[in-house]
């Protein structure tokens, strides 16, 4: 099946993916039967409970992973693939500007563009600040600027908004909201959190607790407005959890 514009989506299967044994504890089997794919320009979110494999799957699809029965086809899209974590991986010797410079060749001509994103997500004033002068929000905010000035194809997500505080995180959605409008890209988003999971996301797919397959595979199909509003959150989410 072709996507938007001619592109072919991403397409997932895991047959397996097992942890082997070590010491006294059996081999664990993560996921199994899993298939699916990934339209582009689409915002798919992974959900579930801790342990029940979503940043293992994440791995596979970003080829971290490769030790699972199945494949990933990402297309010609492969190359031009993000990955943001759970901790934004700065390195503290070097200012923010020099972090979102560090992901460019030299010459490229988006480093030009390093300081409008920068003003973009809040950071305009702090681009020659070093890591740790910044929050944990804000060393987010960078790593949000980071994956964006590649102009990534593919983006994947793992958790990047948790333990923060809820203005934060909503912040932080937010502008991820925008950034994914005014620069379309496929996002893959791991998150366990029900609420983050329908405010961003067009697509959910819940993996099942204790079985290492899907439970769900649900599209979203909020408004903007609707996405910005507790109780339409709180339906949608009574609708897709409660099944």
């Amino acid at each position: 099946m072709t996507g938007v514009n001619g592109e072919l989506p991403i397409r997932v299967s895991v047959r397996r993916k097992i942890f082997p044994a070590v010491g006294t504890r059996d081999a664990q089997l993560v996921l199994k039967d899993i298939s699916f794919e990934v339209e582009p320009r689409s915002f798919l979110v992974i959900t579930g409970p801790s342990g029940c494999g979503k940043s293992t799957l994440l791995n596979i699809i970003a080829g971290l992973d490769t030790d699972f029965e199945g494949s990933i086809d990402l297309g010609p899209a492969k190359d031009r693939l993000t990955f943001i974590f759970q901790t934004p991986r700065l390195l503290p010797w070097r200012t923010v500007y020099e972090n979102i410079a560090l992901v460019l060749p030299d010459g490229d001509p988006r480093h030009a563009r390093i300081p409008e994103m920068l003003q973009r997500v809040g950071l305009g004033q702090a681009m020659n600040a070093y890591p740790e002068r910044l929050s944990l929000g804000m060393q987010r905010r960078a790593s949000l600027a980071r994956g964006f000035i590649l102009e990534p194809e593919i983006l994947l997500m793992d958790e990047p908004f948790v333990s923060l505080d809820d203005p934060t995180a909503t912040s932080l959605r937010e502008l991820l909201t925008e950034l994914w409008h005014s620069h379309p890209t496929t996002v893959i988003f791991v998150t366990h959190d029900r609420a983050e999971a329908i405010q961003l996301g067009t697509r959910i797919l819940r993996l099942a607790p204790g079985k290492a397959s899907v439970a769900q595979d649900v599209t979203i199909n909020l408004t903007e407005a609707q996405r910005h509003d507790r109780a339409a959150i709180l339906a949608e989410q009574n609708r897709i959890f409660a099944a």
